[in-house]
C-alpha cells in the first residue's frame, strides 16, 4: 500500500524544466532531461528518477563536474554510424540527438549505431532503446561509470554497474524492454535504500576483506573511498556464476570506452589523483534496429508476443502468482501511477522544495498541505 503523497506528472515535470533552467541549462535541453527523469519515475524505477534530480544533476552542475549547457561535436559519421563528443555536457541531450539520427539512419540502411564519449549520467539506458521501439524499431545501449563492481575472485572496485539494455517491439500494449545493470544492484538502488533508512541486502556488496556489507549509508561511503565494492551479478566467486555477470560487465566496459576512444574503469572515479572532483568523461554506446529489412515489422512483432505470451502461459512455480516477461512490470507500474502522478518521499520533499526556495521558483506542492 502506497503511503507517500503524490505529485502530479504536469506539476513535477514543469518545476523540474524550471529547475534545470534555474541551473543554466537550456529549455530545450531541460524539457529532454526532465522527461528521462520522469519516465523512470513512470516506470517504477524510482532509483534513476526523482530520486536523482539533485545529487546526480544539480549537485554536479554545482560542483562543476558537469556543464549544464551542452556543446555536441560530431567526430565521425558514416551512412551507418555516428561517434560523438559530448564535451562534460548533459548526457540526456547528447543521447537523445543520438538516438534521433541513428533511428533516421536505421530507417534507410536497417541498421545504424553510435557512440558517445565525455559524457555525463544518462538516465535510464531504457529510454534511448525505447526511442528506437517507438519508431518500430530494436534498441540498444549501454553505458559505462564509476568504478563500483569488483571482477570475480577481486575485491577491488574496477568497473561501472554497465547496463546493457535491449527494448524489442512486440504486438502487446508495451514492449520487451530489458533495463538493468549487469551487477545484481546498481548505486541508485543503494542510495534509494539509504534515503529511506533501509539495509541494502547481504550478499551485494563486499569489502576489501571480502566479507559482506548491508549498511547502505556506510556502504555509498566505502565505494567512494575504495574500501568497498559491488559483486558482479551472480555474487562473488563461481559458486552462482558471477563469472557471467562479470564477462557482461567488461562487454560494456570495452564497447563504452573503445568505440569512441574514450576513458574507462578507474579514469571515470569523477575524482583527480589528489581527490579534488573532476568530470566523469563517460561513454555510451546506441545500436537500432530495423525490423522491415528482415521478415518486416508485423512478423516480427506478433512472433516476439507470442513468445512473450507463451512464456507468461508457462507452468508456474508452488505459490508464484504470476510470471513475468521485461517491461511488464513497468506497464503496469504506469497503469497505476498515470492517473496519481509520482510518489515522493521525505528525502526527496526536501530536495525538492530545497531547490524551490533557492531558486526562488513559485511552486506549491500536495505534500505541503
Amino acid at each position: 500500500m502506497e503511503t507517500r503523497p503524490y505529485v502530479q506528472w504536469d506539476l513535477m515535470n514543469s518545476f523540474m524544466i524550471d529547475a534545470f533552467k534555474g541551473y543554466g541549462v537550456p529549455e530545450e535541453d531541460a524539457k529532454i532531461c526532465a522527461d528521462v527523469l520522469l519516465e523512470s519515475d513512470r516506470r517504477g524505477i524510482e532509483s534513476h528518477g526523482c530520486n536523482r534530480f539533485k545529487p546526480i544533476y544539480l549537485d554536479r552542475i554545482k560542483l562543476g563536474t558537469l556543464k549544464p549547457v551542452t556543446e555536441i561535436e560530431i567526430l565521425k559519421e558514416t551512412p551507418t554510424t555516428v561517434v560523438m563528443d559530448a564535451h562534460d555536457g548533459m548526457g540526456m541531450v547528447a543521447s537523445y540527438k543520438m538516438m534521433e539520427m541513428l533511428i533516421e539512419k536505421a530507417k534507410t540502411y536497417g541498421m545504424a549505431g553510435g557512440a558517445i564519449c565525455n559524457s555525463t549520467h544518462y538516465g535510464i539506458a531504457g529510454y534511448w532503446t525505447g526511442m528506437a521501439e517507438k519508431a518500430g524499431m530494436i534498441g540498444v545501449s549501454g553505458t559505462n561509470a564509476r568504478p563500483s563492481v569488483a571482477p570475480t575472485f577481486g575485491v577491488e572496485n574496477m568497473m561501472g554497474t554497465n547496463p546493457l539494455t535491449w527494448t524489442i517491439p512486440t504486438d502487446e500494449p508495451f514492449p520487451f524492454n530489458f533495463d538493468c545493470a549487469t551487477s545484481p544492484i546498481q548505486n541508485g538502488k543503494i542510495e534509494y535504500y539509504a534515503r529511506d533508512g533501509k539495509p541494502t541486502p547481504e550478499g551485494l556488496v563486499i569489502d576489501r576483506d571480502g566479507n559482506s556489507l548491508t549498511d547502505s549509508a556506510q556502504i555509498l561511503k566505502d565505494i567512494r573511498s575504495d574500501k568497498a565494492a559491488l559483486a558482479p551479478l551472480g555474487g562473488p566467486g563461481e559458486t552462482l556464476s558471477g563469472f557471467k555477470g562479470y564477462g557482461f560487465t567488461t562487454i560494456v566496459e570495452i564497447l563504452s570506452a573503445a568505440f569512441c576512444g574514450g576513458p574507462f574503469m578507474k579514469d571515470l572515479s569523477g575524482v583527480d589523483e589528489n581527490g579534488n572532483p573532476r568530470m566523469y568523461h563517460l561513454g555510451h554506446f546506441f545500436f537500432v534496429i530495423n525490423p522491415e529489412f528482415f521478415m518486416g515489422l508485423d512478423v516480427f512483432k506478433k512472433t516476439a508476443g507470442d513468445i512473450c505470451r507463451g512464456l507468461r502461459a508457462s507452468e508456474k512455480a508452488a505459490g508464484a502468482e504470476r510470471i513475468y516477461t521485461a517491461g511488464e512490470k513497468e506497464y503496469d507500474a504506469w497503469c497505476d501511477r498515470k492517473d496519481k502522478g509520482v510518489p515522493v518521499g521525505e528525502a526527496i520533499q526536501k530536495e525538492i522544495l530545497e531547490v524551490r526556495d533557492e531558486l526562488g521558483l513559485d511552486y506549491h506542492f500536495p505534500f505541503e498541505d
